[in-house]
């Protein structure tokens, strides 16, 4: 690996906030080669609407100054209206992370950072799309991914990721939690460095599903899982109720909170640390980072994004790339 990773981003839906975030970006010191993937004129557009001068050079060639960004091409199918969506451009958004995530599999990039895509417009264009951790992992040829989402002080993996809650149920079997189990204490130990992540395995059913009162998912999936992985001397605990186990008191004692299901957790993560949440994709052999918020259609060209969390991802994603070289 070269001395600075070399991290490719993808800008996400082009009409939302996503060119906005890289024409930001070039102002920014980053202790990594930040490659991005997109539309050049795109991006000169909507430098333009933010009044803010920018240089676009091929991401090949070596460039110093300030405001320039490296991009490798890859060309929008019709012109972007700012904040309006169109479906026409949905080919574009799959091309560009296709492109990032080749790239990660051949060794060409060290890791990938996602814009935000909006799955509406991508689903009405007629091609399936559930999320970026599953499409990552369907193109890499993986198993089963595993999302989680880490701030300095809190990390919440999900069991179940872009699914209705009404499948959540049938999808927890020990099959399932065993395998993401593996992921999650693997990539603790050689992305984090955690030598035994001590991890707090939530209930899916309301007070953890109190004695089968509530639930018999406890009882017959969850609380036989752990007991095999505490046997085999691992630190596991659960499962605990989600409405007590993200007391400050509680989190100190564990590296990583396991729930159920998307909207059990991630609520949590994002209200304690919004603009520093990072989405990390696990079980996939590629590196792969994202901001933690969306498209933000209303903002685009506005002026006033944050780009804290975008930050963050890039800064994880060259971090993670360093440890695995």
């Amino acid at each position: 690996m070269p001395a600075k990773p070399r991290v490719a981003l993808t800008l996400g839906e082009p009409a939302g906030i996503g060119p906005d975030i890289a024409v930001l970006l070039a102002r920014q010191s980053m202790d990594c080669r930040l490659v991005i993937i997109g539309d050049p004129d795109l991006l000169q557009n909507r430098a333009q609407e933010l009044a803010l001068p920018l240089e676009v050079h091929s991401w090949r060639e070596q460039q110093s100054a300030k405001t320039c960004l490296s991009v490798l091409t890859e060309k929008l199918a019709q012109p972007v209206n700012t904040g309006q969506l169109n479906q026409a451009n949905a080919d574009y958004v799959l091309r560009c992370l296709n492109r990032a995530i080749d790239g990660c599999v051949s060794g060409e990039f060290d890791a990938m950072v996602t814009g935000p895509v909006h799955k509406g417009s991508i689903n009405d264009s007629g091609k399936n799309f559930s999320g970026h951790t599953e499409y990552i992992a369907e193109r890499t040829g993986s198993g089963l991914p595993v999302m989680m989402l880490a701030t300095p002080s809190l990390r919440v993996a999900l069991a179940t990721t872009h699914v209705p809650l009404c499948k959540v149920s049938a999808m927890i079997t020990r099959a399932r939690i065993e395998k993401v189990v593996d992921i999650l204490i693997h990539s603790l130990q050689h992305q984090f460095g955690i030598e035994l992540p001590r991890i707090a395995v939530c209930g899916l059913n309301p007070h953890a599903g109190e004695g089968g009162y509530l639930g018999k998912e406890e009882d017959e999936v969850i609380i036989p899982v752990i007991q095999r992985y505490q046997q085999a001397g691992f630190s596991l605990v659960g499962p605990l109720p989600a409405d007590s186990v993200f007391i400050e008191s509680n989190l100190s004692r564990y590296d990583v909170v396991l729930t159920m299901y998307h909207d059990q957790g991630l609520p949590v993560i994002k209200h304690r640390g919004f603009h520093e949440a990072v989405n990390v994709t696990l079980g996939v052999p590629i590196i792969r980072t994202s901001a933690d918020h969306g498209t933000a259609l209303p903002m685009a060209g506005s002026g006033g994004v944050d780009i804290s969390s975008s930050m963050a991802a890039i800064d994880l994603a060259a971090r993670l790339a360093r440890q695995q070289s």
